[in-house]
């Protein structure tokens, strides 16, 4: 064979040889890249905590039937009084007051006890434009990072019809756990305040704190500020500690602890 042809030969082989490169090298990559990702687990979501907990319900106990840790959250604080009740009460007051209270009542039964404010401020920057959703973060934040085994808001309820009264407690409607608690807080505020006309437990899917929360979360409305012997009522101690350990009460039932 002479040189021209050997050349041309050599040629043609090179080009056959680049072409079927060109064709397989980048499939056998994709297929590595994709069984790879295939193995890997799920990349956690971004974000804050709250969004993860948007789709899922509450996280049921772990320790249910032992003395833990729980958290106590006095609704409003700060710049964000909360319901203004007969003669100008503010709700972001009463609900601090009732929560200390119902901390020492719970310690006193051996939990540990946490309050998501101690004093009447929010949990959020003064320069943060939305100062609300801040608060109601944090709070949910706190809660998820104590993984406590319960949670309890403390709120003070208002209506248009001043005869309206008698406390409530909410759950996340979706939540066994929370329901049971619910009932067990419900019966023992009913029996112990002498509610003549007892309200009922109430899901609810709507409530920030009970939504979004990563425990067993109740929301107790204590009194309506908007009746006038309820409101005149909750601003007495004698009110407010028998208010508290009904609650504690109806927590020590839920847990399953002798009193």
């Amino acid at each position: 064979m002479d040189e021209k042809k050997l050349r041309a030969v050599i040629k043609t082989c090179m080009a056959l040889t680049i072409l079927i490169l060109a064709y397989f090298v980048p499939r056998i990559a994709f297929r590595e890249q994709l069984g790879s990702e295939t193995n890997q687990a799920p990349a956690a979501e971004t974000g804050s905590s709250e969004t993860a907990l948007t789709e899922t319900e509450q996280v049921e106990p772990k320790i249910k039937g032992q003395r833990g840790l729980i958290i106590l959250d006095p609704g409003h604080g700060g710049m964000d009084p909360g319901m203004i009740g007969v003669g100008g009460i503010e709700e972001k007051l009463i609900n601090l007051q009732v929560s200390l209270v119902l901390a020492e009542k719970l310690e006193e039964q051996g939990f540990e006890t946490m309050l998501t404010r101690t004093e009447d401020r929010g949990l959020y920057d003064p320069e943060t434009v939305n100062k609300k959703a801040q608060d109601m973060q944090r709070r949910c934040a706190l809660i998820e990072e104590n993984d406590p085994l319960l949670t309890v808001s403390i709120h003070q309820n208002s209506y248009s019809d001043p005869a309206v009264y008698g406390p409530q407690v909410f759950y996340f409607e979706h939540s066994a756990e929370g329901k049971e608690l619910a009932t067990c807080i419900q019966e023992q505020l009913n029996t112990q305040l002498g509610i003549t006309k007892p309200r009922e437990i109430k899901g609810n899917t709507n409530y920030y704190i009970l939504k979004r929360s990563a425990s067993v979360t109740v929301l107790v409305e204590c009194a309506f500020l908007s009746n006038p012997e309820e409101a005149a009522k909750i601003q007495t101690e004698e009110y407010q500690n028998a208010v508290a350990t009904a609650i504690c009460d109806g927590i020590v039932c839920w847990v399953g602890l002798s009193q």
